[in-house]
Formats: structure tokens, sequence, C-alpha cells
């Protein structure tokens, strides 16, 4: 066995340790099989270069065509908190929103929350309304079209 085989064998037991160590991130996976193939390369007796180049090109590889994909299911059941929860939600105007004199609150779910328009139309108290944004303690919302029945 040649002494590069050795060193890309070392290097592929490190790599290994290393994922064995933090099994939910994937920190080193790729590198292990970028190891495996220049340590398959070396044994072939293929040139350094080229060995060092696979290593290379294998790892960037994996990890930009399967990153995207496995981070998806690192965490699958993740759910919105706190703000990200809100946007999207609807509620009612408690005080009438008038972006021009700044004032405004709607009710989401049991809280108040002090209000804008995000058209900039005022919007009178009982209005339903969804949540655009959030910036700072403000609500920025718009007015939730109430299909009418037809009779």
């Amino acid at each position: 066995m040649n002494l590069a085989a050795i060193i890309w064998f070392a290097l592929l037991l490190v790599f290994l340790v290393v994922e064995a160590a933090c099994p939910i991130h994937l920190v080193s996976i790729w590198f292990a099989a970028g190891s495996l193939v220049a340590m398959i390369i070396a044994f072939l007796h293929g040139p350094v270069w080229l060995q060092i180049a696979l290593f290379l090109i294998i790892s960037c590889a994996l990890v930009a065509l399967l990153w995207p994909f496995i981070k998806k299911f690192l965490n699958p059941h993740l759910k919105k908190t706190n703000i990200d929860a809100i946007i999207g939600s609807q509620g009612y105007v408690t005080a009438e929103i008038d972006n021009l004199a700044a004032t405004g609150q709607v009710k989401l779910g049991a809280m108040e929350w002090t209000a804008r328009s995000t058209s900039g139309r005022k919007l009178p108290a009982g209005t339903l309304v969804k949540v655009d944004r959030i910036e700072g303690v403000k609500a920025f919302v718009s007015q939730v079209e109430v299909p009418t029945a037809v009779e």
C-alpha cells in the first residue's frame, strides 16, 4: 500500500469520526466521500494532483447537489413560532386604522396589536383583515374581502 492511500484512508477515518460525533448536522460526510474516491485513485497509482482534484470536486459537488435536498429533512417538524406564526393570520380591527393619524389596532388571536394599513386606506373597526408583515411592534394588514351570498 502506498503512502498517499494511507493518508487518504486516515483522512477518511477522521471525517467519519467527526460525522459520527455530529450525526444530525452532516458536517463532514461530503469530505469522507471525497477521501474515499481519492483513496481509490491512490490505490490505482493515480497522480497526486488527480487525487486532490477528485477529492475537491467530489466533496464540493456533493455539498452543492445534496445539501439543499437534505436540509429539508434535518428538522421536518419545525413549526412557525412568535411573529412567523402571525404573518398570514386573520383578525379584526378593534380601533380604526388610519395611517395618517398613526392610529389603529387589531385583535389577532388573543392579542391586541398596533396596526397600520398596507394599502394606506382607512379601515373601520370590525373589518376582517389579514397580516401582511410585521415591522417592529406594528402589524401591517390588508382587508380581507368577505364573499357575499348570492340569492
